[in-house]
């Protein structure tokens, strides 16, 4: 068992920064060695033994059996961690590795800076090819503008998805953190791999679909203070021009419920009033309807902003583990 124990900032604080330079410096870690390619391989697994009937109810058994699996992932490390024999500095990289693996900023800006490279050289059809990699509309016949939407569409979601979310719940879970955040990571994977509201998803991914809905409930929507505060960095420090930071706040305020989904509009309408413009995914939903597509050149300052907004996620939840730490301690 882990000996229950109060907070400890400094150890705390120490893996989620060494975690962050992890994915800024080095990126994502061998495929066989990523913990969450060893959930998606569990449920891709499950995928193939979909019964003919009560396919909801093997739904939610078979997302449970994989957030347990995320679960005990977590758990292991953290015993491991309370193993006195360990080093501490051991323990440290062991715990900021795994952390790492749940979220992926240096990841997120890559593939968006990958389409933007594709579209400087003018090369619309294999900008649509690396899109098609990375969202899951038809990219066949999308625009120069509709490309690059789409590209800063998906950035934006997967800032709160792949980057806020876990880091939220790490914070929150305070010294089972890294659990926290490996449940949140398990319900994302099965969201990604089963949550599609079509036919053959429905029914089995219901139950991941709504999960990954509550979970990201809260992160969707203080995103928006994020995203500003990354809006403003990109300015200062990055010399972005052109940014309305809040802008974020009004278009959020506005059109955050037009997605079908509860929360992803929230990160799409942030950034869109950051860069005054229209985001749309045809025939589903238009976020900033009255501006123009953005152009290619929009998708750097998109990611831009999502990068420094990430390193203000960084920082501030840095600052709320150490004052969360002291108040349960003078407590």
């Amino acid at each position: 068992m882990i000996e229950p124990f109060l907070p400890d900032a400094e150890h705390l604080i120490f893996v989620l920064i060494l975690a962050t330079g992890f994915d800024l410096l080095i990126g994502e870690p061998p495929t066989a060695l990523h913990p969450v390619v060893w959930i998606g391989n569990l449920i891709g697994f499950f995928k193939k033994k979909v019964p003919a009937t009560h396919k909801k109810t093997y739904g939610v058994v078979f997302a449970l059996i994989v957030i347990l699996f995320a679960a005990s992932i977590a758990y292991v490390v953290l015993l491991i961690a309370n193993l006195s024999f360990i080093p501490e500095f051991v323990v440290l990289l062991i715990e900021a590795y795994f952390l790492k693996s749940t979220f992926a900023i240096r990841r997120l800006l890559e593939a968006a800076m990958e389409v933007y490279g594709e579209l400087v050289k003018g090369d619309l059809v294999s900008a649509r090819k690396k899109l098609s990699m990375y969202v899951s509309r038809d990219t066949s016949q999308l625009t120069e503008g509709q490309v690059s939407s789409s590209v800063i569409e998906t950035c934006s979601e997967n800032f709160v998805d792949g980057i806020l979310s876990p880091l939220f719940y790490y914070v929150i879970f305070g010294p089972y953190g890294l659990i926290g955040a490996y449940i949140f990571k398990a319900v994302s994977t099965l969201d990604s791999m089963v949550g599609y509201m079509n036919e053959k998803y429905r029914e089995i991914g219901y139950f991941s679909a709504k999960t990954d809905d509550v979970l990201n409930w809260i992160p969707a929507r203080i995103c928006v203070v994020f995203i500003m505060a990354g809006s403003f960095l990109s300015s200062v420090l990055l010399k972005s021009k052109g940014l309305d930071h809040m802008g974020a706040f009004r278009c959020a305020s506005t059109d955050c419920m037009t997605t079908p989904s509860p929360n992803s509009g929230y990160p799409m309408a942030a950034i869109a009033g950051t860069l005054g413009v229209r985001l749309e995914k045809p025939n589903t939903y238009v976020i900033g309807k009255n501006l123009s597509l953005p152009k290619t050149e929009d998708i750097k300052k998109a990611a831009e902003v999502i990068g420094m907004s990430s390193i203000f996620v960084v920082i501030i939840f840095v600052a709320l583990i150490y004052i969360i730490s002291n108040l349960i301690n003078y407590l």
